[in-house]
């Protein structure tokens, strides 16, 4: 009958011995729940990190892809300018090619315009002791007569001589013109002629180298003619005014002669 008794005793007995169970189970749990509050931190900053490295991935990409696309597009652009300076160096050199080829060509056409000028300019020539300026027909046509004079085709050089004359009244051949135009008479046997264009020759040239020989062709003249007298008056003329001259010399042995 005193079991009834007992029985709270009992009671009291394991809820005392359960306390410290409970306690420590209350602490595991809570344990348990920290770590798991940890863990779910951790999960939170980790997907946080990842979420702001993946915004920041796609930040970059999104900015890296028109850098990317500029980079490209300047590359190409660069590639098209060097293209551009090559295909322009290329027209440079041809063109500077092209230039030398035209400066020689104009230096050729230069050098032959000016020989078929230089014929044409006037040019300095020398004779009897002057020198004077001719044109190149001018002085064509006097060696042409000259050269008729030198053959002896007195009828075509004294042609060639009258025409000179006319034609170039002023030319500094004249002078010599009007020399070998007495001599050119006097071998076709034209002694008045002659003698008129010797006379003429001398009284305006006196100082002329061939005044003493036009002289002496005057007094051979008057030979011919038999005009002993003024062949001597001419011969005399000559050893007085040109004493030192060959044809001087000449002189005195014809008038030696007509003695």
């Amino acid at each position: 009958m005193k079991l009834p008794r007992l029985l709270p005793f009992c009671l009291l007995l394991g809820l005392a011995l359960s306390q410290p169970a409970r306690a420590g189970l209350f602490e595991d749990e809570d344990a348990r729940k920290a770590i798991l509050d940890l863990r779910a931190k951790l999960q939170q900053s980790e997907d946080a990190q990842r979420q702001r490295a993946e915004q920041l991935s796609a930040l970059v990409q999104d900015q890296l892809g028109p850098l990317r696309r500029s980079l490209l597009d300047l590359n190409g652009q660069i590639d098209a300018l060097r293209t551009e300076i090559a295909k322009l160096r290329g027209q440079n050199e041809q063109l500077a090619r092209e230039l030398s080829e035209t400066q020689r060509k104009l230096n050729d056409q230069l050098q032959a315009f000016d020989s078929r000028l230089k014929p044409m300019e006037p040019q300095k020539v020398a004779l009897d002791g002057r020198e004077f300026q001719v044109e190149p027909e001018e002085r064509r046509q006097y060696e042409a007569a000259m050269g008729l004079v030198r053959r002896g085709d007195f009828n075509e050089a004294g042609e060639a001589l009258s025409s000179f004359a006319r034609r170039f009244p002023a030319s500094g051949y004249s002078d010599s013109v009007r020399f070998w135009q007495g001599n050119a008479q006097y071998g076709k046997r034209e002694y008045k002629e002659a003698i008129a264009t010797f006379k003429a020759f001398i009284s305006g040239n006196p100082e002329h180298p061939r005044a003493a020989e036009a002289l002496l062709a005057l007094a051979n003249c008057q030979i011919e003619l038999k005009d002993t007298k003024a062949a001597r008056r001419s011969l005399g003329d000559l050893i007085k005014a040109y004493p030192g001259s060959e044809a001087a010399q000449a002189g005195k042995e014809r008038l030696a002669a007509l003695k």
